[in-house]
């Protein structure tokens, strides 16, 4: 019983008998003897509930509220020893007596598949969400989460929604860097990046729409029988068990990427200047003159593949992104996303 209910009860059984013994007391000392005494029996009824409440340890709200779990790698981290301790906990999983229980799973691929190449592999599980990028080469190219219930249609549906975002990414870039006015190394830089980040999004957007080969891993959830059978087909290249993971919105996951066989880090991205030359146009650019407002100088680095996309919003005209703006996971509108 709560404590409110139990107060509740204690004012229904004392109150009305006390409130007919004051109706028959005469005014005076005595009523005020009475007054008194029933302050007392009240106060002291009140300390014994909080007490016994205390004692008895209410349930508390949700305990994972504001904890987040981390499954998989993260920048610098080996990916041998990851594949090789994710090994080594699936097989102790399999092994613990009544390892019957369905546990969430980060499945990492060997190599990008396409949407109907996800069926032979991930067959006879529940699957959660999938994670892509367009592999293009020398390019940092943004990841996407896509809720995919269902093999392969949910993927199909969630690359088309993708790529109508990255159409109007590539026309927003665009429209940017036509603003632009000035042949100084400052707009030249800039014009660099925004036409960058068009032709990014544009090549995106294009391979999506075609259901390309993109997908290089996925969260499911199964016993861990089921698990060790996923983690043998070729197609797999590591099986990471997460039991830990109560509530998927509360999980963070990050699997290397295929290319990737010795440490984790971001593609490198030869479409933009380098960092040195951005800094080198900063301090040579002159003043601008007054009234005049001059875009500040954007970071030439994309968001690192190794974690998940952050949701932000369009970039301004007078902001420049340093790379195609990234975006909230997609999917069916019912599904929750990391």
């Amino acid at each position: 019983m709560r404590t409110g209910d139990l107060l509740r009860r204690l004012d229904s059984r004392l109150l009305p008998p006390l409130a007919r013994m004051m109706s028959r007391l005469a005014q005076g000392r005595l009523r005020m003897r009475v007054l008194t005494g029933v302050a007392l029996l009240s106060t002291t009824a009140v300390l014994l509930t909080a007490v016994w409440a205390a004692d008895r340890g209410e349930p508390a709200g949700d305990p994972t509220v504001g904890e987040f779990v981390r499954v998989g790698v993260v920048d610098g981290q080996s990916i041998p020893g990851y594949l090789a301790s994710s090994r080594q906990e699936l097989a102790q999983l399999v092994a613990a007596p009544q390892s019957t229980a369905d546990t969430y799973a980060l499945v990492t691929l060997a190599e990008y598949l396409a949407p109907e190449q996800l069926t032979p592999v991930l067959r006879e599980v529940s699957v959660v969400q999938v994670l892509g990028r367009v592999p293009l080469a020398d390019t940092q190219t943004q990841i996407v989460h896509i809720p995919a219930a269902r093999i392969p249609g949910d993927v199909v549906d969630g690359m088309v929604e993708v790529a109508e975002r990255k159409e109007a990414e590539a026309a927003e870039y665009r429209t940017l860097s036509s603003t632009l006015s000035g042949n100084g190394e400052r707009e030249r830089q800039l014009r660099q990046v925004y036409d960058s980040g068009a032709a990014v999004a544009a090549a995106e957007a294009t391979a999506y729409r075609s259901s390309c080969p993109c997908v290089y891993a996925a969260v499911i959830r199964a016993t861990p029988s089921a698990l060790a059978k996923i983690s043998s087909r070729a197609e797999v290249r590591a099986v990471d068990p997460a039991p830990e993971v109560r509530r998927i919105d509360r999980a963070v996951f990050l699997p290397p990427l295929p290319e990737q066989d010795d440490v984790v880090r971001p593609p490198a991205d030869t479409a933009l200047p380098s960092p040195e030359s951005s800094a080198s146009a900063s301090a040579a650019a002159e003043p601008a003159p007054t009234g005049t407002a001059v875009p500040p100088q954007p970071a030439v680095t994309s968001p690192s593949p190794a974690s998940p996309a952050p949701t932000t919003p369009a970039p301004a005209p007078t902001t420049p992104p340093a790379s195609p703006p990234p975006t909230e996971p997609v999917g069916s509108p019912s599904a929750a996303a990391l």
